[in-house]
Protein backbone atom coordinates (compact mmCIF):
# COMPACT_ATOMS: atom_id res chain seq x y z
CA UNK A 1 0.00 0.00 0.00
CA UNK A 2 1.16 3.54 -0.70
CA UNK A 3 2.09 5.90 2.02
CA UNK A 4 -0.87 7.12 3.99
CA UNK A 5 -1.62 10.71 3.17
CA UNK A 6 -1.10 13.15 6.01
CA UNK A 7 -4.18 14.76 7.41
CA UNK A 8 -4.35 18.34 6.27
CA UNK A 9 -5.08 21.11 8.71
CA UNK A 10 -7.87 23.48 7.86
CA UNK A 11 -6.87 27.07 7.11
CA UNK A 12 -7.73 29.43 9.96
CA UNK A 13 -7.83 33.21 9.93
CA UNK A 14 -5.38 35.23 11.99
CA UNK A 15 -6.55 36.39 15.39
CA UNK A 16 -5.34 39.68 16.88
CA UNK A 17 -3.91 39.41 20.38
CA UNK A 18 -6.29 40.45 23.13
CA UNK A 19 -5.46 42.31 26.32
CA UNK A 20 -6.28 39.13 28.28
CA UNK A 21 -3.37 37.36 26.61
CA UNK A 22 -0.90 39.78 28.15
CA UNK A 23 0.73 38.82 31.41
CA UNK A 24 2.72 40.98 33.82
CA UNK A 25 5.85 39.52 32.21
CA UNK A 26 4.87 40.31 28.59
CA UNK A 27 7.42 42.12 26.45
CA UNK A 28 4.81 44.62 25.28
CA UNK A 29 2.21 46.54 27.21
CA UNK A 30 -0.50 48.68 25.70
CA UNK A 31 -0.04 51.06 28.63
CA UNK A 32 3.70 51.67 28.53
CA UNK A 33 4.34 55.20 29.81
CA UNK A 34 7.64 55.74 27.97
CA UNK A 35 6.12 54.71 24.65
CA UNK A 36 3.15 57.08 24.98
CA UNK A 37 5.39 59.90 26.16
CA UNK A 38 7.39 59.55 22.94
CA UNK A 39 4.22 59.34 20.84
CA UNK A 40 2.96 62.53 22.49
CA UNK A 41 6.01 64.41 21.22
CA UNK A 42 4.72 64.00 17.65
CA UNK A 43 1.29 65.50 18.38
CA UNK A 44 0.15 69.11 18.39
CA UNK A 45 -1.38 70.83 21.38
CA UNK A 46 -5.01 70.25 20.36
CA UNK A 47 -4.42 66.54 19.79
CA UNK A 48 -2.68 66.22 23.15
CA UNK A 49 -5.61 67.78 24.99
CA UNK A 50 -8.04 65.48 23.18
CA UNK A 51 -5.98 62.41 24.07
CA UNK A 52 -5.68 63.52 27.70
CA UNK A 53 -9.47 63.76 27.95
CA UNK A 54 -10.05 60.11 26.98
CA UNK A 55 -9.26 58.59 30.38
CA UNK A 56 -7.48 59.17 33.68
CA UNK A 57 -4.42 57.17 32.64
CA UNK A 58 -3.83 59.22 29.49
CA UNK A 59 -4.47 62.41 31.41
CA UNK A 60 -1.68 61.43 33.81
CA UNK A 61 0.75 60.83 30.94
CA UNK A 62 -0.13 63.74 28.67
CA UNK A 63 -0.29 66.38 31.39
CA UNK A 64 3.25 65.67 32.53
CA UNK A 65 5.19 68.95 32.35
CA UNK A 66 8.04 67.37 30.37
CA UNK A 67 5.66 66.65 27.47
CA UNK A 68 4.46 70.25 27.23
CA UNK A 69 7.97 71.59 27.61
CA UNK A 70 9.07 69.50 24.64
CA UNK A 71 6.25 70.58 22.31
CA UNK A 72 6.50 74.22 23.42
CA UNK A 73 10.20 74.41 22.55
CA UNK A 74 9.56 72.39 19.39
CA UNK A 75 6.74 74.58 18.09
CA UNK A 76 8.39 77.86 19.06
CA UNK A 77 11.75 76.69 17.65
CA UNK A 78 13.77 78.02 20.58
CA UNK A 79 16.33 76.52 22.98
CA UNK A 80 15.62 75.44 26.54
CA UNK A 81 15.62 78.53 28.79
CA UNK A 82 16.20 76.45 31.90
CA UNK A 83 14.10 77.26 34.93
CA UNK A 84 10.70 78.88 34.28
CA UNK A 85 8.20 80.32 36.75
CA UNK A 86 5.08 78.57 35.38
CA UNK A 87 4.03 75.17 34.10
CA UNK A 88 4.82 74.58 30.46
CA UNK A 89 1.21 73.84 29.52
CA UNK A 90 0.32 77.37 30.66
CA UNK A 91 3.25 78.86 28.75
CA UNK A 92 2.17 76.91 25.67
CA UNK A 93 -1.35 78.27 25.99
CA UNK A 94 -0.25 81.92 26.21
CA UNK A 95 1.88 81.42 23.08
CA UNK A 96 -0.72 79.61 20.96
CA UNK A 97 -4.19 80.59 22.18
CA UNK A 98 -4.29 83.74 20.04
CA UNK A 99 -3.58 86.15 22.89
CA UNK A 100 -1.74 89.41 22.26
CA UNK A 101 -1.02 92.47 24.39
CA UNK A 102 -3.75 94.72 22.94
CA UNK A 103 -6.38 92.20 24.04
CA UNK A 104 -5.64 93.20 27.64
CA UNK A 105 -4.73 96.87 27.20
CA UNK A 106 -6.15 99.45 24.72
CA UNK A 107 -8.38 96.92 23.00
CA UNK A 108 -10.55 99.69 21.54
CA UNK A 109 -7.55 101.04 19.60
CA UNK A 110 -6.54 97.73 18.08
CA UNK A 111 -7.17 97.03 14.37
CA UNK A 112 -5.29 93.91 13.31
CA UNK A 113 -2.23 91.84 14.15
CA UNK A 114 0.07 89.09 12.89
CA UNK A 115 2.02 86.58 14.99
CA UNK A 116 5.68 86.67 13.93
CA UNK A 117 7.04 83.95 16.21
CA UNK A 118 9.46 83.40 19.06
CA UNK A 119 13.07 84.46 19.51
CA UNK A 120 15.54 84.14 22.37
CA UNK A 121 17.34 86.65 24.56
CA UNK A 122 20.61 85.09 25.68
CA UNK A 123 21.95 88.33 27.18
CA UNK A 124 20.40 91.19 29.12
CA UNK A 125 21.00 93.79 26.41
CA UNK A 126 18.65 94.59 23.52
CA UNK A 127 19.37 96.79 20.51
CA UNK A 128 16.24 98.53 19.18
CA UNK A 129 16.41 100.15 15.77
CA UNK A 130 14.30 102.12 13.32
CA UNK A 131 16.50 101.08 10.39
CA UNK A 132 17.58 97.69 9.07
CA UNK A 133 20.68 98.78 7.22
CA UNK A 134 23.89 97.15 8.44
CA UNK A 135 26.19 97.75 10.16
CA UNK A 136 24.25 98.99 13.18
CA UNK A 137 26.21 101.26 15.51
CA UNK A 138 25.99 100.80 19.26
CA UNK A 139 26.43 104.18 20.93
CA UNK A 140 28.07 104.68 24.33
CA UNK A 141 25.55 107.39 25.20
CA UNK A 142 23.49 106.68 28.30
CA UNK A 143 20.21 108.40 27.38
CA UNK A 144 17.89 106.38 25.16
CA UNK A 145 16.43 109.54 23.59
CA UNK A 146 19.87 110.82 22.51
CA UNK A 147 20.89 107.44 21.10
CA UNK A 148 17.71 107.18 19.04
CA UNK A 149 18.07 110.70 17.63
CA UNK A 150 21.76 110.38 16.75
CA UNK A 151 21.95 106.77 15.52
CA UNK A 152 18.40 105.66 14.81
CA UNK A 153 18.84 102.93 17.41
CA UNK A 154 19.29 102.52 21.15
CA UNK A 155 20.29 99.91 23.71
CA UNK A 156 18.12 98.72 26.61
CA UNK A 157 19.68 96.85 29.50
CA UNK A 158 18.27 94.57 32.18
CA UNK A 159 16.28 92.56 29.63
CA UNK A 160 14.63 89.42 31.03
CA UNK A 161 16.46 86.53 29.39
CA UNK A 162 14.65 83.58 27.85
CA UNK A 163 11.88 83.11 25.29
CA UNK A 164 10.18 86.16 23.79
CA UNK A 165 7.05 86.24 21.60
CA UNK A 166 6.85 88.84 18.80
CA UNK A 167 3.76 90.25 17.04
CA UNK A 168 3.18 92.88 14.38
CA UNK A 169 0.31 95.14 15.47
CA UNK A 170 -1.76 97.64 13.51
CA UNK A 171 -3.19 100.18 15.95
CA UNK A 172 -5.72 102.96 15.62
CA UNK A 173 -4.46 106.41 16.58
CA UNK A 174 -4.34 108.51 18.66
CA UNK A 175 -2.01 106.37 20.69
CA UNK A 176 0.36 109.32 20.65
CA UNK A 177 -0.08 113.10 20.42
CA UNK A 178 0.48 113.65 16.69
CA UNK A 179 -2.54 115.23 14.99
CA UNK A 180 -1.20 114.78 11.44
CA UNK A 181 -1.38 110.97 11.54
CA UNK A 182 -3.56 109.31 8.89
CA UNK A 183 -5.21 107.07 11.47
CA UNK A 184 -3.03 103.98 11.92
CA UNK A 185 0.25 103.05 13.54
CA UNK A 186 2.50 100.02 13.05
CA UNK A 187 3.99 98.42 16.18
CA UNK A 188 6.61 95.73 16.61
CA UNK A 189 5.36 94.24 19.87
CA UNK A 190 7.56 91.77 21.80
CA UNK A 191 7.10 90.25 25.26
CA UNK A 192 8.66 87.64 27.49
CA UNK A 193 6.69 84.40 27.36
CA UNK A 194 5.83 84.60 31.08
CA UNK A 195 4.34 88.13 31.03
CA UNK A 196 0.66 87.28 30.60
CA UNK A 197 0.81 84.88 33.55
CA UNK A 198 2.53 87.32 35.92
CA UNK A 199 0.54 89.02 38.66
CA UNK A 200 2.15 92.38 37.96
CA UNK A 201 0.77 92.31 34.42
CA UNK A 202 -2.65 90.97 35.35
CA UNK A 203 -3.29 93.48 38.13
CA UNK A 204 -2.07 96.40 36.00
CA UNK A 205 0.89 97.39 38.17
CA UNK A 206 3.19 96.77 35.20
CA UNK A 207 2.53 99.08 32.28
CA UNK A 208 4.31 100.47 29.23
CA UNK A 209 6.36 103.61 29.71
CA UNK A 210 7.61 105.86 26.92
CA UNK A 211 11.41 105.72 26.70
CA UNK A 212 12.03 107.77 23.55
CA UNK A 213 10.28 109.55 20.68
CA UNK A 214 11.96 110.58 17.44
CA UNK A 215 10.87 112.18 14.14
CA UNK A 216 12.31 111.19 10.77
CA UNK A 217 11.46 114.37 8.86
CA UNK A 218 12.02 113.20 5.31
CA UNK A 219 10.62 110.83 2.72
CA UNK A 220 10.87 107.27 4.07
CA UNK A 221 10.63 104.22 1.83
CA UNK A 222 9.52 101.86 4.58
CA UNK A 223 8.44 101.65 8.20
CA UNK A 224 11.11 99.34 9.63
CA UNK A 225 11.92 98.21 13.14
CA UNK A 226 14.13 95.59 14.72
CA UNK A 227 14.87 94.08 18.13
CA UNK A 228 18.23 92.32 18.52
CA UNK A 229 20.06 90.47 21.27
CA UNK A 230 23.31 92.49 21.39
CA UNK A 231 25.34 89.37 22.21
CA UNK A 232 24.31 87.80 18.89
CA UNK A 233 24.24 90.89 16.69
CA UNK A 234 27.05 89.53 14.48
CA UNK A 235 25.71 85.97 14.24
CA UNK A 236 25.20 84.52 10.76
CA UNK A 237 21.52 83.87 11.48
CA UNK A 238 21.00 87.51 12.53
CA UNK A 239 22.55 88.72 9.27
CA UNK A 240 19.54 87.33 7.39
CA UNK A 241 17.50 90.29 8.61
CA UNK A 242 19.77 92.73 6.76
CA UNK A 243 19.24 90.92 3.43
CA UNK A 244 16.14 93.02 2.81
CA UNK A 245 15.61 91.94 -0.80
CA UNK A 246 15.04 88.40 0.40
CA UNK A 247 12.02 89.19 2.59
CA UNK A 248 10.59 92.74 2.39
CA UNK A 249 9.06 92.28 -1.08
CA UNK A 250 9.08 94.50 -4.16
CA UNK A 251 8.95 98.27 -3.76
CA UNK A 252 5.28 98.27 -4.81
CA UNK A 253 4.34 95.51 -2.36
CA UNK A 254 2.46 97.27 0.45
CA UNK A 255 1.85 94.15 2.53
CA UNK A 256 3.61 94.25 5.95
CA UNK A 257 6.43 91.73 6.25
CA UNK A 258 8.24 90.26 9.25
CA UNK A 259 11.22 88.03 9.87
CA UNK A 260 12.53 86.40 13.03
CA UNK A 261 15.78 84.57 13.65
CA UNK A 262 16.97 82.79 16.78
CA UNK A 263 18.08 86.02 18.49
CA UNK A 264 16.33 88.83 16.61
CA UNK A 265 13.08 89.97 15.03
CA UNK A 266 12.26 92.67 12.46
CA UNK A 267 9.33 94.14 10.53
CA UNK A 268 8.99 96.28 7.42
CA UNK A 269 6.12 97.88 5.53
CA UNK A 270 6.83 99.64 2.23
CA UNK A 271 5.29 103.12 2.17
CA UNK A 272 3.71 105.43 -0.38
CA UNK A 273 5.00 108.97 -0.72
CA UNK A 274 5.22 110.59 2.70
CA UNK A 275 6.85 113.33 4.77
CA UNK A 276 8.53 111.04 7.28
CA UNK A 277 7.78 108.99 10.37
CA UNK A 278 7.45 109.37 14.10
CA UNK A 279 9.14 106.56 16.06
CA UNK A 280 8.25 105.75 19.66
CA UNK A 281 9.82 103.18 21.97
CA UNK A 282 7.90 101.84 24.96
CA UNK A 283 9.03 99.27 27.52
CA UNK A 284 7.29 97.44 30.33
CA UNK A 285 9.32 96.87 33.49
CA UNK A 286 8.77 94.83 36.62
CA UNK A 287 9.11 96.15 40.15
CA UNK A 288 12.78 95.13 39.95
CA UNK A 289 13.22 97.32 36.84
CA UNK A 290 13.57 94.26 34.59
CA UNK A 291 12.32 94.77 31.01
CA UNK A 292 9.68 92.17 30.10
CA UNK A 293 7.98 93.77 27.07
CA UNK A 294 9.02 96.16 24.27
CA UNK A 295 7.13 98.14 21.64
CA UNK A 296 8.68 99.96 18.68
CA UNK A 297 5.88 102.01 17.07
CA UNK A 298 5.88 104.06 13.87
CA UNK A 299 3.34 106.36 12.30
CA UNK A 300 3.34 108.73 9.34
CA UNK A 301 3.99 112.42 9.95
Amino acid sequence: MGKQMRRRRSIRSCVSPQFSYLTPHSLFSWYEEDIWTEIAKFLDGRSLVMLASTCTWFNHIIMDDSVWKYICLRDLEVPDPGTVAFKWIKLYATAFDGSHSYMFRQQEKHIDWMRIGAFFFDSRYALLTETLIAPLKISKEQRTQNMLESNGCCVLNNIKVGIWIADLQLVRCPVCDLKTCDGTMQTLDARHIEVFLSEGYKDGSWDYELLASHDISKQTDGASAGIFDVKHLNDQSTSEIFCLKAWVGERTDWQPKALKTLHAVAVNTNLHENEGLNVKIHAMKTGKDEVVAIRVSQQLL
